[in-house]
C-alpha cells in the first residue's frame, strides 16, 4: 500500500510539474519576426496577411502557415534601430525547412516627410507572397529566431514624377538558434518517474514517454543538474551535476540506469 501511494503521489507531482514546452516529440520551435533598415519615411505601413514555410523532412513537406499569426498593419519606422516584433511562432518537425513566405494584403501605405499619405501598390506579394530563401535545419528540441529585416528606404519605389509608389519589398532573412535541450534515455522504461532540471534560479519539471525517452526544450544556456525521482523504493534518485546547456545544441545524458 505504501508503494502505491508514493507511485500515485510521484505521477501526480510529474503531471503538475511539467512544462508544455518538454515532450519527447522530435520538434523544434521558430519565432518569426520583423525589424526594419530605416528610410527617408515618416511611416511605411504595411499589411501582414499570412507567413508560410517550406518545409521537407522525413515525415512532412511543402508549405504551412503559421498557426495564430499576428497579422495586422505594421509601420516599419518603429521598428528601427535593433527593435523587432513577434509575427508569430510555430513547432516544426526536426528537419530542413527551405523558403519563408511573407503575404501581404491591400491596406499597404507611405506618409512621405511634409505629413501626405498615399497608397502602396505590392502586387506579387498580395497574391501569391514575397518568397525567401533560408535552407537551415532544425534540431529537435532547439527554439529558433527567424527574422525578416524589411528595408523599407529600398522596398518603396517611386514612379517617375507622379505621386504614386510602389512597394516591391527588400528583405534579408536571417536565422539562429536561441536555446539549446536536454535529452536523455531511462531504463526502465516502464517507470514514469518525476524528472527536474534545476539551475541557480529556476527548476523544470517533465517524464519520460513509454520508452524512456525525456527531453527538456528551449534551455537557456549554463550549467545545469538533472534529477530522477521514481519514487519507489525499489528504484534509486539519480542526480546528474554539471550539465551543460549550449546555444543551438541537444545535450544527451545517454542511457539513465534507475536499478
Amino acid at each position: 500500500m505504501k508503494k502505491s501511494i508514493l507511485i500515485l503521489m510521484s505521477i501526480g507531482l510529474m503531471l503538475a510539474g511539467c512544462s508544455k514546452n518538454n515532450s519527447t516529440s522530435s520538434s523544434a520551435q521558430l519565432q518569426i519576426k520583423l525589424t526594419d533598415a530605416p528610410g527617408d519615411y515618416k511611416a511605411v505601413n504595411i499589411d501582414v496577411k499570412e507567413v508560410q514555410i517550406n518545409r521537407s523532412t522525413d515525415s512532412v513537406s511543402g508549405w504551412v502557415s503559421v498557426p495564430s499569426i499576428n497579422s495586422g498593419i505594421y509601420n516599419l519606422m518603429d521598428l528601427t534601430a535593433g527593435k523587432d516584433t513577434l509575427l508569430g511562432t510555430m513547432d516544426l518537425p526536426a528537419g530542413q525547412i527551405s523558403q519563408v513566405r511573407l503575404v501581404l494584403g491591400s491596406n499597404n501605405t507611405l506618409t512621405l516627410q511634409d505629413g501626405s499619405t498615399v497608397s502602396l501598390s505590392t502586387p506579387s506579394a498580395q497574391q501569391s507572397g514575397l518568397k525567401l530563401n533560408i535552407n537551415q535545419t532544425l534540431n529537435e528540441g532547439i527554439t529558433y529566431n527567424l527574422l525578416l529585416d524589411f528595408d523599407a528606404g529600398r522596398s518603396v519605389v517611386a514612379l517617375g514624377k507622379t505621386d504614386k509608389y510602389n512597394l516591391k519589398p527588400v528583405i534579408k532573412a536571417s536565422f539562429e538558434a536561441e536555446s539549446g535541450a536536454i535529452k536523455g534515455e531511462l531504463t526502465p522504461k516502464a517507470v514514469f518517474p518525476v524528472i527536474a532540471v534545476s539551475s541557480a534560479s529556476d527548476t523544470t519539471n517533465t517524464y519520460s514517454d513509454s520508452t524512456g525517452v525525456f527531453m527538456f526544450k528551449g534551455m537557456a544556456p549554463g550549467m545545469y543538474t538533472v534529477s530522477v525521482n521514481p519514487g519507489v523504493d525499489t528504484l534509486k534518485v539519480v542526480t546528474k551535476s554539471n550539465v551543460s546547456v549550449t546555444i543551438g545544441n541537444v545535450t544527451d545524458l545517454g542511457s539513465i540506469s534507475l536499478q
